[in-house]
């Protein structure tokens, strides 16, 4: 699957969003709205870290997938667009990240 991007990704969550089709996960979490879906996020995030500590290559590989998966529905159902958050992150690699932190928690 050479050349997929966040950028494919995003746009099939909103698709399958939209649909209302029964048979699409990603229309159910659309319908349940955000706080279910920020749920399967913190779960699959969990499972992420769960199988980095093992060191479960194959099963960090998978959850991160699910990670990035819900990520988006959940920026999707709240009407932030992954560019925004790209755009975040370009503007953080303007300073250090020591000063960037520092700089939030001053905030």
């Amino acid at each position: 699957m050479a050349g997929f991007s966040l950028n494919d990704l995003e746009r099939i969550v909103a698709e399958r969003g939209a649909s209302g089709a029964a048979d699409s996960w990603t229309a159910r979490l659309f319908a349940k709205g955000t706080e279910k879906a920020a749920q399967k996020m913190g779960e699959e995030a969990v499972e992420a870290v769960i199988a980095a500590v093992k060191g479960d290559r194959a099963g960090l590989v998978s959850e991160s997938a699910d990670l990035l998966y819900h990520w988006l529905v959940v920026l999707a159902l709240e009407g932030v667009k992954l560019d925004d958050v790209m755009a975040e992150l370009e503007a953080r690699t303007a300073r250090s990240g020591v000063a960037e932190k520092a700089s939030r928690d001053a905030g």
